[in-house]
């Protein structure tokens, strides 16, 4: 019933190294590459804190284009350093080589783009049940920051949302699950990598019980997800494409924090937290409760499918 979680080709990658690093090293090394990686940023938040002195504290007080220069540089330099890192670990330690993290040649393009596709949805459906309730309104900001004004700059932060959100599944869905799972059961992979993610995202600003639910049951979602695929690509267009449309698309906080760069639509909470999300943005909310756990459901429902069919679906 659970062969393809079982016997599914992310562990069968995790193994072909010649050690498998265990849980109590798994969860400090993780937490560690996260706390090494911001070295990588050093040079731009300087750069950055030189060039705008005392004019403009924000991001968003800058010009799109521009905040989303220092954006793409900030999230590449960062999560960038993610990869790496999680590369040198896998190389050194548990020998073998980056390919085995989900990054298998053949249907690429058809896997990352139906992650766009997928996640692109996903976010819309959160977006649109607010919105049903009555419990979204827009705002207006600065000339410049918003509409097809604001195009130039929501593009170019778009590179830096695909490497942010390709390294936080290397580091947790690439890594840490499938070796978890690999050297214990697949569940434990599962869920550890699952309160991990939740975990890591614990400093955010404006964190609430309930957002911490919605980042393990996205976790839980992305798990199931990579699990189906059988690879991370289209797991990491899904979370480069949802944080991408969260705030430089619909206007809307990500994970409690404001983006630069612009957005298309200039979007406002306008309803109860518990339901939007309220200062953390829609993650924090129960629209994106539903939709990740519809989410959810739909990837195990489909196991009932034969392997044969399974095989090419996802």
């Amino acid at each position: 019933m659970f062969n393809w979680i079982l016997e599914n080709r992310l562990f069968q990658l995790a193994r072909e190294g010649k050690r498998l690093t265990p849980w109590w090293a798994a969860l400090p090394i993780g937490s560690l590459i996260l706390l090494l990686s911001w070295v990588f940023s050093l040079p731009v938040v300087l750069a950055y804190g030189i060039y705008s002195g005392e004019h403009w504290a924000t991001l968003s007080e800058q010009p799109s284009f521009v905040s989303g220069m220092w954006q793409v540089l900030l999230l590449i330099t960062s999560f960038g350093g993610v990869i790496l890192l999680t590369w040198l670990w896998i190389r050194l330690y548990e020998r073998r080589a980056f390919h085995t993290l989900g990054f298998e040649y053949g249907n690429i393009l058809q896997r990352y783009g139906r992650g766009l596709l997928i996640g692109l949805l996903m976010f819309s459906g959160a977006v649109g049940l607010m919105a049903i309730f009555g419990f979204l309104a827009s705002e207006t900001s600065a000339s410049g920051h918003q509409g097809l004004l604001a195009l130039g700059g929501v593009l170019i932060v778009l590179p830096g949302w695909v490497v942010q959100g390709a390294a936080e599944e290397v580091l947790i869905r690439g890594w840490m699950m499938p070796v978890l799972g690999a050297r214990y059961r697949p569940w434990i992979g599962v869920i550890l990598s699952s309160v991990f993610f939740a975990v890591m995202h614990g400093l955010n600003p404006n964190l609430s019980i309930l957002a911490l639910v919605n980042l393990f049951l996205y976790g839980l979602f992305a798990a199931l997800y990579a699990l189906r695929d059988g690879s991370l690509w289209g797991i990491c267009a899904l979370h480069s494409v949802w944080n991408w449309a969260q705030g430089n698309i619909f206007g809307l906080e990500v994970s409690g924090s404001e983006t630069g760069g612009g957005t298309l639509l200039n979007l406002m909470e306008a309803g109860p937290d518990w339901f939007t999300g309220g200062d953390f943005g829609p993650e924090g909310g129960l629209a994106v409760s539903l939709v990740l756990l519809c989410g959810i459901a739909v990837v195990l429902l489909m196991k009932a499918r034969s392997k044969a069919a399974c095989s090419k679906s996802l």
